[in-house]
């Protein structure tokens, strides 16, 4: 993992990267909680986020948005944090070699930026929103959902419980083709307390399943394309 500072919308924005670990790897966006509540690049939950794409195989870089650590500028309501992600989602594709995938994950706040993000980056394949705060922000955004994904609160939540996630989602629908899974972690609360561990098993087996499956749809791919029919001219059948 290296330390590295970007130059961006506001100045520098400082971040961490980890490069992939092969040519066309895949690569993974993670998005920290709101800054006005003290979320940062170095929250528990955002590097553990991280540490579960490079566990797996993906480049992956986290960032402080701006205002926040070593990032110049000032909050700005959530709309210059979305200008961050989609600069920063640029930067980090910049750095890679014809990704595989392109991931986006956030928790909180930072889920909420993840959601808005992946409304304007068709390149998003797969995105993980852990307690995205439904009774704070607006999700009807998602309209259609772009990109199958999973969101995932704590049954204990009193800032993004599941029901209030549930009731923001009743009005959004996917686009065909793609779905938004939801979990549940029994007695956690927002910060997930005593609880990190378990949410990140329920995002590992997300993220493990939709590889799979996605290496799967590859390989029937290739055995369709290696199995398609070849004509030969009828000279060839002449006597």
């Amino acid at each position: 993992m290296a330390e590295i500072i970007i130059p961006g919308p506001q100045g520098r924005i400082e971040a961490r990267y980890t490069e992939p670990p092969y040519p066309g790897a895949p690569i993974a966006l993670i998005l920290h909680p709101h800054p006005k509540a003290g979320g940062t690049m170095q929250d528990p939950i955002t590097i553990m986020l991280y540490q579960l794409f490079e566990k797996h195989g993906f480049g992956v870089l986290r960032y402080n948005s701006r205002g926040v650590g070593r990032s110049q500028g000032t909050y700005d309501q959530g709309i210059g944090e979305l200008e961050d992600a989609a600069y920063v989602l640029d930067y980090l594709e910049n750095l890679s070699e014809t990704p595989r995938y392109v991931w986006c994950a956030g928790y909180s706040f930072g889920a909420w930026i993840t959601l808005q993000l992946l409304m304007r980056r068709p390149e998003i394949d797969g995105f993980l929103a852990i307690s995205p705060p439904a009774n704070h922000y607006d999700l009807s955004f998602l309209a259609p959902c772009p990109a199958s994904g999973l969101i995932v609160a704590g049954d204990k939540d009193a800032i993004a419980s599941p029901e209030d996630v549930e009731r923001a989602l009743t009005k959004v629908r996917v686009q065909k083709g793609q779905k938004v899974d939801r979990a549940k972690v029994v007695g956690a609360n927002h910060f997930y307390q005593d609880k990190r561990e378990e949410l990140i098993g329920v995002c590992e087996d997300y993220l493990l399943r939709r590889l799979a499956e996605a290496e799967q749809e590859m390989r029937n791919e290739a055995d369709e394309d290696s199995g398609a029919d070849v004509v030969e001219d009828d000279e060839d059948f002449e006597d």
